[in-house]
């Protein structure tokens, strides 16, 4: 016979199984592709349409110009199904490494690119996302923005197999582009150097830099990001003031001073303080 504290428990257990049903991944319908350019992918919902994604220009990215080329062209021989890369945009906080990717997706657009933005912990089931896109005609930027890992985050070698090393080939119609702050997109430690050995003349690193370089290997492209000139910081605030109809332009020496105040009060001369600085003095003006 079943007692009270065996019921309680069977209870506790279903509502349980219940949870974590809600946490596993679901067959769910794929999205209205007529209708969205932008998705997000996630394991709890799968691929959501995004009804308002974020538009950028290319011509308000300034200060950039080899990045941009780059980025641009990479692009261009994807969506007109010729080789490309997957790229590595990286660096310095704030100088345009993920407007630069919604530029770009953008201007690309209308020619059938399409955007995928893609978590850092969703990125173990992206072998179940590449399935959706094998077969369609658009081609899928899948979008990580501010990608970094822990020394032992499953989801880094979840990544890595997707670039290159799993037995199933990635989709032709499948590019990602990927912002960080660490050019190796994981933590490097001083302890790691020693493991270093002089060969002949030549430097070989240790296994563990050698498994940290590996990941970001697998990006065909890198673009590295800088902080902006003082001069440079000034010209895209000037730029952002153009754009908002501000009477009080950068020429202006009151305009000139309260911007590189801004800039040193947040300690950095980046694209996007200076677009900051620019809707505060235009909203005031």
């Amino acid at each position: 016979m079943p007692t009270k504290r065996n019921g309680r428990l069977l209870k506790r257990l279903h509502h349980l199984i219940d949870r974590v049903d809600l946490l596993l991944p679901q067959d769910r319908p794929p999205p209205d592709w007529a209708q969205f350019t932008a998705y997000r992918w996630s394991l709890q919902h799968g691929l959501e349409g995004v009804g308002h994604p974020h538009r950028i220009d290319l011509d308000d990215l300034l200060c950039m110009d080899r990045q941009k080329e780059e980025v641009v062209r990479n692009t261009r021989q994807f969506v007109s199904g010729r080789p490309a890369n997957n790229v590595l945009l990286w660096g310095s906080r704030g100088t345009g490494k993920s407007s630069l990717v919604k530029a770009v997706f953008n201007a690309f657009s209308s020619q059938g690119l399409r955007l995928i933005e893609v978590e850092k912990a969703d990125l173990m089931e992206l072998p179940r996302l590449l399935d959706l896109l094998y077969d369609r005609q658009e081609r899928f930027l899948l979008y990580c923005d501010d990608l970094t890992f822990d020394a032992n985050d499953a989801s880094y070698a979840a990544l890595k197999a997707v670039l290159e090393g799993t037995v199933a080939a990635p989709p032709d119609n499948v590019l990602i582009y990927a912002t960080s702050n660490r050019r190796h997109l994981v933590p490097e430690y001083m302890e790691e150097n020693r493991e270093a050995r002089s060969v002949g003349n030549e430097i070989h690193q240790g296994d563990a830099v050698e498994e940290k370089i590996s990941l970001s290997e697998r990006f065909g492209l890198w673009l590295s990001f800088y902080p902006f000139r003082q001069d440079e910081y000034l010209a895209i605030v000037d730029h952002w003031l153009e754009a908002m109809g501000s009477s009080r332009r950068i020429d202006d020496n009151g305009t000139r001073d309260e911007a590189l105040r801004w800039a040193t009060q947040r300690g950095s001369r980046s694209g996007r303080v200076a677009r900051q600085f620019a809707m505060d003095w235009a909203g005031r003006w």
